[in-house]
């Protein structure tokens, strides 16, 4: 009596909970009773987890992503073609174009938590104004004189600068030069997107005279891009760093600094030959951005990196040079421009096979933006060098 009651409504319930019955050593035995017990689980959608645990708890991260590489001059061409045929304006915003992993079901997301594009900008082109809750930044692989302007501060967009700009701050971009520009945009929408959290505000259609002027640099940078230093006037970081472009002289100079320095015997690299630095908040000495952390790597020509693994996920753009990488067990030739990624506990190992031919600090320049402050937060880091790798 009681099985036929609870089978009572089968046909008017539409579930999509499917719990089968399988005949192994963990599993309880195979019986009508099972299966009718399984029925009424679907029929309430209830999942039990002694049939889910391999899935819902493996014993190492099984990444949704792809290990991927996207190259720079197909892109790029792609990019110029949208150029003709594609207005920017209200509605489509952008002329962003998304890389979308091959693994995770045509979605415009790079890794579950991270978005990377292909923005262009034609000459003479705005790109209006607008803010949203989700965390970005802008990194120059090539160009220059396209200004962004961030709550009505123009900022000068060149050559490796690296712009973060936390979310919820009005923006803009104009080229004010006669020749198109192309950069990579990198923001948390995935991870925005799957925690329900996002939001979105058109702001004007055009921005001032004012704003359209050229300054070489921006009003951040001059109150806070003074190394070491910090204004004393009560100022806040927000939600991010307060200084909206960090040059690529700076970047580069540091670069170049560690690997004179192991040359000297001294201690300064994270490796023999590999030279790394660490976009940071001046105010905090944390990430730039509360949800991404964003490096510059440089590989020292024949030098290749131990291979690692982190948990999270990371993009990579070749900024210069030229080099194998190899992400789990595919192995690609990279040079400038190109893009990567690395799943979640993949290993990675780069290395370089860069000269003055094709570098201008005769190495391998790496960018990486990844989603490790998301982990760091919620005691979900975990790294692995060589030792532990292998």
């Amino acid at each position: 009596m009681h099985s036929v009651c609870m089978r009572s409504y089968t046909s008017s319930v539409q579930t999509p909970v499917r719990v089968q019955p399988v005949a192994a050593p963990d599993q309880p035995q195979v019986t009508p009773a099972l299966k009718t017990l399984y029925r009424g689980f679907e029929d309430e959608f209830l999942v039990p987890l002694w049939t889910e645990i391999g899935d819902l708890m493996p014993t190492h991260p099984r990444p949704g992503a792809t290990p991927h590489v996207w190259r720079w001059d197909r892109l790029r061409r792609l990019a110029a073609q949208a150029g003709e045929l594609v207005p920017v304006g209200r509605g489509g915003e952008r002329r962003a174009i998304a890389l979308a992993n091959p693994s995770m079901g045509g979605r415009p997301f790079a890794t579950p938590t991270l978005w990377a594009a292909i923005q262009y900008l034609m000459p003479g082109e705005d790109a209006p104004e607008h803010r949203h809750t989700q965390h970005a930044f802008r990194f120059v692989v090539e160009g220059q004189e396209v200004w962004t302007v961030v709550d009505g501060d123009p900022v000068p967009m060149r050559r490796g600068d690296f712009l973060p700009q936390a979310g919820w701050n009005w923006h803009a971009h104009h080229n004010a030069t006669d020749e198109p520009m192309a950069w990579i945009d990198g923001l948390d929408i995935p991870l925005q997107y799957a925690i329900e959290s996002q939001f979105f505000e058109f702001g004007r259609s055009e921005i001032s005279e004012a704003e359209r002027g050229t300054p070489d640099r921006s009003r951040s940078e001059r109150l806070w891009a003074h190394p070491g230093l910090r204004p004393v006037a009560g100022l806040t970081s927000g939600r991010g760093s307060p200084l909206l472009a960090y040059k690529w002289k700076h970047t580069d100079r540091a670069l170049s600094d560690q690997l004179a320095l192991e040359g000297e015997g001294y201690q300064a690299t994270v490796e023999p030959g590999h030279a790394a630095v660490r976009y940071t908040n001046p105010v905090t000495g944390g990430d730039v951005l509360p949800t991404i952390r964003a490096e510059m790597h440089r590989v020292a020509r024949g030098s290749e990196t131990a291979p690692t693994r982190d948990t999270g996920s990371s993009v990579y753009q070749v900024f210069d040079g030229s080099g194998t990488v190899s992400v789990g067990e595919h192995t690609w030739s990279v040079s400038r421009g190109d893009l990567f990624v690395v799943p979640s506990w993949q290993e990675f190992s780069a290395r370089s096979e860069a000269s003055a031919s094709d570098s201008d600090s005769g190495a391998l320049d790496l960018f990486r933006f990844s989603d490790a402050p998301v982990f760091e937060a919620l005691g979900l880091h975990r790294h692995d060098a060589e030792d532990a790798v292998r």
